[in-house]
């Protein structure tokens, strides 16, 4: 198989992981507190790679790598946070779409923290997307903005962070196992001081109702595996890529697999507005990271003749 297919697969692997991973998540988003979900996101994966690596040789990162990892565990965690909130309030379909607007605030990140210039495609394109996400709260006349939207476009912000180090980490001497079982064991730090705000406060941390706890154990379990495959696979194709952005068109691969599974498993309609926000937001992340790859191919086949 030739070299270059193995990043393409293994981001394949991820977003198919990742879609999976969002509708395990729309169910247990119903009955568990998000603190303490976002709690398990992480340390029940941490927990699984620590069983898996038993015996083996651990790798501690350095200092440089550390506070890399930090970075990347603050960013996901509040991702996390913010990502199961809008699962608990949006769909399914609106909740990946603004988590995936990720690609486009990569820019703007970098723009922020490395003084990369912001350019006009990008800045056109921020603007799209929060026109359709306006469009996307359905009362357009009215404009009554909903607040599990912004929440959900956060969750895209931090999303956008993580995958800067990601990138970033990912150049290092650590192995994907070792950068994604540090990251999740700072998250989980993190992200425990909420579930004992929420204990403290005597708030309901889970809500059974019909479903029997083992079924919640399992699909938290069957979650966790999802979760650390999408995120190792994500780590070699990262790791055999050229550079970030030449894997970034298939992440909204994974808008196609979510939306297959909102057709099987769920029962949600929109208006004309809704549907013209959803299909802003996904034409503007597309078209700001294919019309400038398309620029620079362009600009080499001239420079070329």
């Amino acid at each position: 198989m030739p070299n270059q297919l193995y990043p393409i697969l293994f981001m394949l692997s991820s977003t198919f992981s990742l879609s999976l991973t969002g509708l395990f998540s729309k169910f247990l988003s119903q009955h568990l507190d998000t603190s303490l979900f976002s709690f398990l996101r992480f340390s029940v994966p941490a927990l699984f790679i620590m069983i898996l690596l038993v015996g083996q040789k651990w790798t501690l990162p350095n200092k440089q790598e550390a506070v890399a990892i930090w970075g990347r565990a603050l960013c996901i965690a509040v991702c996390q946070v913010c990502f199961i909130y809008s699962l608990q309030h949006l769909s399914l379909v609106e909740s990946v779409v603004l988590f995936s607007t990720g690609p486009l605030f990569i820019p703007l990140l970098e723009k922020l923290i490395f003084s990369v210039a912001l350019s006009r495609i990008n800045l056109v394109g921020l603007i799209v997307t929060f026109a359709g996400v306006v469009m996307l709260a359905g009362d357009v006349s009215g404009i009554e903005f909903r607040p599990e939207l912004l929440i959900g476009l956060v969750a895209g912000l931090f999303n956008a962070g993580s995958q800067l180090s990601l990138y970033r980490i990912s150049q290092s001497k650590l192995s994907a196992w070792a950068i994604n079982f540090w990251t999740f064991l700072f998250a989980t730090v993190l992200i425990a001081p909420l579930v004992a705000i929420s204990a403290a406060q005597q708030q309901a941390l889970y809500d059974l109702g019909d479903v029997s706890m083992w079924v919640l154990i399992a699909t938290m379990a069957v979650l966790a595996i999802l979760i650390i495959n999408t995120q190792v696979f994500r780590s070699k194709a990262y790791k055999l890529a050229e550079s970030g952005s030449q894997l970034a068109p298939l992440i909204f691969t994974n808008l196609i697999f979510t939306a297959m599974w909102q057709l099987m498993f769920f029962d949600e309609s929109y208006n004309p507005f809704q549907m013209l926000g959803l299909a802003l937001i996904i034409g503007a992340n597309v078209c700001c990271v294919i019309i400038p790859k398309w620029r620079k191919s362009r600009t080499m086949r001239l420079a070329k003749q």
